[in-house]
């Protein structure tokens, strides 16, 4: 069953995300440039750790999965 709250798939967001950055180079919006690839960057390497999960991760599993020692993804047994 999927997640109706997270129901777009990870291909999607990758397409729409290329889609975005094409339309930011086109339009010289260079802030906007440098932030879609950013983000598309994390993802593509959500997407190699993760090759068998197709569901559009959060902002924070894909920030977890980069930075699995940050503070705000320590996970601790009680």
């Amino acid at each position: 069953m999927q997640d109706p709250t997270n129901a777009r798939s990870l291909e999607s967001h990758l397409a729409s995300l290329r889609s975005e950055l094409d339309q930011a180079r086109q339009s010289g919006n260079q802030a906007k440039v440098n932030h879609l690839e950013s983000e598309l960057k994390d993802l593509e390497a959500y997407k190699a750790h993760h090759p068998e999960d197709s569901k559009d991760p959060t902002p924070l599993e894909v920030y977890c999965d980069l930075n699995p020692q940050a503070p705000e993804c320590l996970v601790y047994d009680d």
